[in-house]
């Protein structure tokens, strides 16, 4: 299904390409973020994610680098020529965000924040908006109305998995909710196989099964060393994993005569 194209930083999402979103988890040091900005582009990635403000369950985890977090980013997102996603937290930051990131990622936490949702709507900029982890499809769409109906149609959701009674994986992916949603609102549907899963060793099928569902692209966890990130490093996929993972998603693009636009290093 063709969705709305959403224009973001010399990107579009949406409109029949399959554009892949990747970077880690939290933007750790400035080497990291550059290192991880290089390989993702050269492999084929389009829009370089990386958290600055992290809303960690546990007090005493990382909680990113604030505005020095975004500050990185940007210069990381220039330097490869891959516009910038980032999630921002508060009404409060919303400002500082849009000051540094192409893209403004409502998280599963914030869905339905309707103080939040006001803001980031008035601030011009395109939304990423995860679903949230305890919410219907019927309240997802309407909390995408809700942005909608504040003035910004600029909206890419993102099916990230849902909570159940499953513990074998971090959330229970509702695969279906990706055409789903397409239908009932028109909007560009990616989805998050890092957090639909929390393992890294399940990223590359439900990578494939997305693209094969018609899925508008993907936002992935990409570490240059996942086992000594400072979150979530058990869903991050190493460099070449990351490659493998674009290798096979290839074969899947082809079939339905779509392919991952791949953006220019400069």
């Amino acid at each position: 299904m063709n969705t709305r194209a959403i224009r973001a930083g010399g990107c579009v999402v949406g409109g029949g390409d399959f554009v892949v979103i990747a970077g880690p988890c939290a933007v750790e040091s400035e080497t990291q973020i550059m290192r991880t900005a290089e390989a993702v582009a050269l492999r084929g990635a389009r829009i370089l994610r990386g958290g600055a403000f992290k809303p960690r369950t546990s007090p005493y985890s990382f909680q990113g680098l604030g505005e020095e977090g975004l500050r990185l980013l940007r210069k990381a997102g220039r330097a490869f020529g891959l516009p910038v996603v980032t999630e921002v937290m508060s009404d409060t930051l919303v400002d500082i965000v849009a000051e540094y990131a192409d893209i403004l990622q409502i998280g599963s936490r914030s869905m339905e924040n309707y103080v939040l949702l006001d803001a980031v709507a008035r601030s011009g900029k395109p939304i990423l908006m995860k679903r949230g982890m305890t919410s219907t499809v019927e309240e997802y769409a309407a909390a995408a109305q809700f942005v909608m109906e504040h003035g910004n149609r600029n909206i890419i959701l993102c099916e990230r998995g849902i909570r159940t009674f499953g513990t074998a994986t971090r959330n229970t992916c509702d695969i279906v909710a990706v055409p789903l949603l397409q239908a009932m609102t028109g909007l560009p549907v990616i989805l998050d196989p890092s957090h639909a899963t929390g393992r890294r060793d399940l990223i590359p099928p439900l990578a494939c099964a997305a693209a094969a569902i018609g899925a508008d692209g993907l936002i992935v966890e990409v570490h240059p060393d996942p086992e000594r990130a400072l979150s979530d490093g058990e869903q991050s996929l190493t460099f070449d994993q990351f490659e493998n993972m674009m290798a096979g998603l290839e074969r899947y693009l082809q079939g339905q005569s779509r392919a991952p636009a791949c953006a220019a290093v400069g």
